[in-house]
């Protein structure tokens, strides 16, 4: 089984709902950067990509000293325990499996902290009685994949607290935040000079839907921290391409407002379709929804040549689990059609047994 979506190479699809990207597209520009820069790429990129981190401060408020780049979240995630070198790193579950990945791949011994189905898979105040000195290194999610939900802002700034004295490096990972339209209430990086064992982690994947071109980037005040991570990097790891798209994506701000907008209306509108016909639903916040179903959805689904997330093989969740993009209203529809007729053709068969 898959441990990420997007696997459209080896199924017949017309519709990925295993992948969380923008449903409005890679923004016009950005596209138009792209072309721009291929008579570049007769020459290297720049080593510091020093444009675009002064892109990504224009946009984010974020000193660029502060600023890291990396060939998608995913290199970022392994040079941040590669530098750091935690002998004992803690991952709440359900959650992404990328730092469990990074977390094996740095010979780390992993501590899981199991998220309760009865709880909404959120964290709950017990979690602080839970890290102790001993833990190096904290992964988190906000919001939280494949669920959706934010960390309770009371409990997360008790983490933050918590962990600057027992010493533990804070690592969270806000690649869906945008998306939530609380950016700027949400984020952490505005307490990066409070807390220097934090490291924020972004990503222009998902937001400007550019999975292809694999951009995403860190904000840590700590030096020292920093410069460990980025010895971990290979050389010239932008490449002109990726660099000119990052560049131009961080003038996209009314672009990223109108996400947040279409993203909620549909995610609310897929929430109470699929609500009435009997699926459960939980709560998110970000541009996907986690749902249970005793239907062998995933397998359907593909009969209509539709693709979701079997999160099955997340820690901590069972067969039943499935995780659905927020795309455009169209695909939505096309979406909720099948997924009615699934249960239609169900509810006959049940009554014919």
């Amino acid at each position: 089984m898959a441990i990420h979506g997007g696997d459209i190479y080896r199924k017949e699809i017309n519709i990925d709902f295993s992948v969380n990207i923008n449903p409005l597209g890679m923004p016009k520009g950005v596209e138009e950067a792209l072309r721009e820069s291929l008579s570049a790429c007769g020459r290297y990129p720049d080593i510091r990509a020093q444009e675009l981190r002064d892109a990504i401060e224009r946009m984010s408020g974020v000193n660029e000293r502060h600023i890291l780049c990396g060939n998608g979240a995913s290199e970022l995630f392994l040079a941040i325990v590669h530098g750091i070198k935690p002998k004992k790193i803690m991952i709440p579950v359900p959650s992404f499996y990328g730092y469990e990945h990074a977390a094996r791949a740095a010979g780390s011994e992993i501590i899981f902290y199991e998220m309760q189905e009865e709880a909404g898979f959120c964290l709950q105040p017990d979690f602080l009685e839970i890290l102790r000195e001993e833990t190096d290194l904290l992964f988190l999610a906000n919001p939280n994949n494949p669920v959706g939900n934010m960390i309770n802002s009371g409990l997360l700034e008790k983490i933050l607290r918590t962990c600057l004295e027992k010493d533990i490096v804070l690592v969270v990972d806000e690649c869906f935040l945008e998306f939530t339209g609380e950016d700027i209430k949400r984020s952490l990086k505005s307490q990066l000079e409070e807390y220097p064992n934090l490291i924020v982690v972004r990503s222009f994947t998902k937001i400007f839907a550019m999975p292809g071109v694999r951009l995403g980037y860190l904000f840590c005040s700590n030096r020292g921290m920093l410069e460990r991570i980025g010895e971990q990097l290979p050389e010239w790891n932008l490449s002109v391409l990726a660099q000119a798209a990052g560049i131009q994506a961080c003038k996209e701000t009314e672009y990223v407002q109108r996400t947040a907008g279409l993203v909620k209306r549909e995610r609310e509108y897929m929430r109470a379709e699929l609500k009435k016909t009997g699926i459960m639903v939980f709560p998110s916040e970000a541009d996907y929804l986690l749902i249970y179903s005793s239907l062998p959805l995933y397998e359907k689904l593909l009969e209509h040549k539709i693709l979701i997330r079997d999160c099955s093989n997340f820690k901590g969740m069972r067969k039943g689990f499935y995780r659905l993009a927020v795309k455009s209203h169209e695909e939505n529809e096309v979406l909720l059609h099948a997924v009615r007729k699934i249960e239609e053709e169900n509810r006959v068969r049940s009554k014919d047994e």
